[in-house]
């Protein structure tokens, strides 16, 4: 693929299309399915990850349930593939909206002749406000960054590769590069499944962006030797008090910032915002398998006796948040956009 010429999903010709993370930055191969148990199994394995995209799949492999049907059998089977897909990963909320908001429109009008092309422009709307809000999340986050250029560190995988756009996190830091405002950033390897290593270095080279990888442990030297200006991280969940949850090794960074006095920033769109929780104390955190820190690329590091602790997400306590930025807007602690 060409610089730039990368996407992480797309639907053409009734078929959905995506990127199979977890062979980058190596292997570019891309994946053409109409099976929406194909779909959930891409979610699972994460070969389809980060909350917007997931949520922007789990819509299309719902309208690819419906393919070829017809009213007598499309309940069953919308009902199959809504519980299925409702069951690949439980942190982030896009997944859940997407499937309820389908679910909505799907008993508005089950009885129509052709429920599809209902279904599928649903998902396709949910697909293009996506893509809208990371434009506008970039645009909002040129408001954090001051005249001089910044060093950021970033977290995890943010980018095109996480969302049907530009990303949120990583469109911020690039549309501030675009604007002469990033002097170079910092990549977390973010362990155990290297996503900052494979991914967000993937897309910083993509973008010509100035940038080093290094192991999340290093973080706190880095920035004891004045080398980091701010953190800028997504989020999976967002609590109403504003706590968030993403990639384990975030709140590391949170504590880190608080005590070196360093901006510790979100970006996500409000659809990542559950609304139905006062706190992070309620988000449900998702654990994964042992083999994912004992192996790496199916060859053990440790023995398969070893046990792990492997949560894949931690929560950021909301006073640690020096901002959250939306589509809408940026919004400081004690993040009122909420109630």
């Amino acid at each position: 693929m060409k610089k730039n010429n990368y996407f992480s999903l797309d639907f053409k010709d009734d078929k959905f299309i995506f990127l199979d993370q977890t062979k980058l930055p190596l292997v570019e191969e891309y994946i053409e399915t109409e099976d929406y148990n194909r779909i959930a199994e891409a979610i699972e394995r994460l070969e389809i990850r980060g909350a917007p995209a997931i949520g922007v799949a789990a819509a299309y492999g719902l309208a690819l349930s419906l393919k070829d049907t017809n009213k007598n059998s499309a309940d069953e089977k919308f009902n199959n593939a809504y519980t299925r897909l409702s069951k690949t990963r439980p942190t982030a909320v896009n997944l859940f909206r997407s499937l309820n908001d389908l679910k909505k429109v799907f008993l508005q009008n089950k009885d129509s002749d052709d429920i599809y092309s209902i279904i599928k422009m649903e998902a396709e709307k949910i697909h293009k406000d996506d893509i809208e809000k990371c434009r506008l999340i970039g645009e909002n986050g040129l408001n954090i960054f001051k005249k001089n250029k910044s060093n950021i560190l970033t977290h995890c995988n943010t980018g095109k590769l996480a969302t049907s756009g530009d990303g949120t996190a990583f469109n911020v830091i690039k549309r501030a590069f675009e604007k002469n405002l990033v002097n170079f950033v910092y990549a977390d390897e973010t362990r155990p499944l290297l996503q900052g290593l494979r991914l967000t270095a993937f897309e910083l080279e993509k973008n010509g962006i100035p940038f080093k990888v290094l192991s999340d442990s290093s973080a706190a030297f880095l920035m004891q030797q004045h080398k980091v200006d701010l953190v800028i991280v997504g989020a999976d969940r967002i609590a109403i008090n504003g706590d968030t949850a993403n990639k384990i090794g975030t709140y590391n960074l949170a504590v880190l910032c608080n005590h070196h006095d360093i901006p510790f920033y979100v970006a996500a769109p409000t659809t990542t915002i559950d609304r139905t929780i006062p706190s992070g104390q309620e988000i449900v955190i998702e654990e994964r398998k042992n083999i994912e820190l004992t192996k790496i690329n199916g060859q053990n590091i440790a023995p398969d006796s070893y046990k792990a602790f492997t949560p894949a997400f931690d929560v950021t306590p909301s006073h640690l948040i020096t901002g959250i930025i939306t589509e809408d807007q940026v919004y400081f602690f004690p993040y009122n956009f909420i109630q």
